[in-house]
């Protein structure tokens, strides 16, 4: 039994360029479902309206929505994207922002002010015992000598 000669060359190029056309219509109604729920400007009952008319009639509901609408999907899209894209870096800024440096930064910074002549050799082994001892000490003990 042949079956590619039971299937021709075009008939195979039909079938892919009907399962490429039926993903996109899906890839399509998709995103337009999502804009319908992305848009801040509709009320409930807009997105209502919109959503049974692009589930009942949805040749129709997805046609007459890109032709209402079409325009501000892609500027709503891009301003969801902004928008995520600030609150990701303003994340990012409070969170590298709080870390603290390591005590063995720390150490570098006390033993290059120590070399610069900028501490005396006391001044460093206090600092020196207060990066060592670790952070809770040294949040009292900075406490301590604020109050001094």
């Amino acid at each position: 039994m042949y079956l590619a000669y039971d299937y021709p060359l075009l008939g195979a190029f039909w079938t892919m360029l009907w399962f490429f056309l039926w993903i996109m219509w899906f890839v399509l109604l998709f995103k337009i479902v999502f804009d319908i729920f992305r848009d801040d400007s509709l009320s409930g009952w807009g997105k209502t309206g919109w959503l049974v008319f692009v589930i009942v009639l949805p040749f129709l509901g997805v046609f007459v929505y890109l032709i209402a609408r079409g325009k501000d999907m892609g500027r709503r899209e891009t301003a969801q994207k902004v928008e995520q894209k600030r609150a990701f870096d303003s994340y990012v800024k409070e969170t590298a922002g709080s870390a603290r440096p390591g005590s063995a930064d720390e150490l570098a910074k006390l033993s290059e002010l120590r070399a610069q002549g900028h501490i005396t050799p006391e001044e460093f082994q206090r600092a020196k015992e207060l990066v060592l001892s670790g952070p809770t000490s040294r949040a009292g003990s900075t406490a301590a000598s604020g109050s001094r």
